[in-house]
This record gives C-alpha cells, structure tokens and sequence, in this order.
C-alpha cells in the first residue's frame, strides 16, 4: 500500500537503511517534499557519499521499488555531486541543486551543511548566460516563428506551436536571471516568476490559437531583444 504524505518520509529512510546504508546526505524532493503527491508520484531521492559504490563510479540514476513506492534515485560520490551540479548550472537547469537545497533532509549533519552553504547562493543568484546564448536562443524563435506563421498543416503547427512554447519561455525565464526546466518544470517556473506575462503567452496555446500565440511570441521576443536573422553567424 502506497504511504501517505505524513510518512513518505520513514519509508524513504528505510529505503536508504537497505539499499544505501553508507549515504552520509539524504535529501527527498520533488512532490513528495512539496507535500503535492498524487496517485502516481514516485519518491526522487538525492544520496551523497563517498563509498556509496564499490566501483569506480562518482554517479548513478537508478530506479527502485520499495514498500509500494517507486523511487527514482541520484547517487554521488561529493565529486561525482560537484561535477554534475557544475553541468546543471552550466546549462541553467540545476536540477540537483534544487532537490539539495529546496528538498527535506532525512539525513544530514556537517556534509550537508557545507554542501548548502556553498550551493544555496549559487541557485538564489540565478543563471547567467552569455549574450552569445540569449541572442542565439532569439534566432531559433524567430526561425520557429516564421515557421510557424506560414505553416498550413495541422500537425507541423501543433508541433512548431510547443516548440516555440517551449523555447519562448526559456528565453522569457534567462533574460531575467531565472533557472529553467524541462517537462513539466517550465511552466512552473515561469508561473513562479510572472503568473501574468506565463498566461498571455500559454493562453493561446491551450486554446489553440496559432495566431495568437505568435503575435504572444513577438512581443516577448521583442522585449528580449528583438528578431536575429540577417547576419547572424553560428
């Protein structure tokens, strides 16, 4: 029988007792430690350790069943951790360093104190992308958009539709220092950061309004910076 939110946590540490009794950090995120699980949410569970493996591996994604539950583990040693934190900043979506920091610890002590103080500032100063990367980004939208305004068949404008979602909301999201995500992830960060200027532009894609949604586009892509096109090199 799945656990309740009240007692995710005791099962979680009973995973970890069985299946990773060396992790020196514990950390639960996503759903389960927003308190929002649903009928189908797994358990993501963060481990660091040093001998959390008797091989020469610093990383693993792995998925477990437990006690009626799914876990969906990332395991690291400190510098398998470090080097996967530094990629996920490298490519503004710090996912690991959001289930540290923003997760609740069912085991801790000084290796997750010194993992937070170090991590914590790096997530609350955002990304920091080049002008290289955001013009390049307002490139690939105003192709998408053309694309999109002259396209005629049903399924290529549902596709071009998502697509320039997609990567307007991630330029919206990096222009202001924001981190993004994938899935269903983007969205929320957006609506996180301005729930008013998430709905002008997702309204008219949940309506299926192609028209719509493009003119939502040309003005956030405007606001960025403007269309890149003419004499823009790659």
């Amino acid at each position: 029988m799945a656990v309740t939110p009240d007692d995710y946590a005791v099962v979680a540490e009973s995973f970890v007792a069985e299946h990773f009794p060396d992790a020196e950090v514990a950390v639960i995120g996503g759903s389960s430690s927003r308190g929002e699980r649903t009928g189908t949410s797994d358990i993501d569970l963060l481990l660091i350790g040093d001998a959390l493996f008797d091989d020469s591996r610093t990383a693993m994604a792995a998925t477990y069943a437990h006690r009626g539950e799914i876990f969906e583990v990332f395991a690291y040693t400190p510098e398998g951790f470090d080097d996967w934190a530094r990629r996920g900043v490298a490519q503004h979506r710090p996912v690991i360093v959001h289930m540290l920091v923003e997760g609740t610890a069912i085991r801790s002590g000084s290796a997750l104190d010194q993992l937070l103080a170090r991590w914590t500032p790096v997530l609350a100063a955002g990304p920091s992308p080049t002008d290289e990367d955001l013009t390049t980004r307002r490139y690939v939208i105003t192709d998408v958009l053309d694309d999109l305004r002259d396209a005629e068949d049903p399924l290529e404008r549902q596709v071009l539709a998502a697509t320039l979602f997609e990567r307007t909301s991630e330029l919206m999201l990096l222009t202001h220092r924001q981190w993004i995500g994938t899935g269903k992830y983007l969205p929320r960060r957006l609506r996180d950061w301005d729930r008013a200027r998430t709905d002008a532009l997702a309204e008219p894609l949940l309506r299926g309004d192609h028209v719509g949604l493009a003119d939502a586009v040309a003005v956030e892509l405007e606001r960025a910076g403007g269309r890149v096109q003419a004499g823009f090199v790659r």
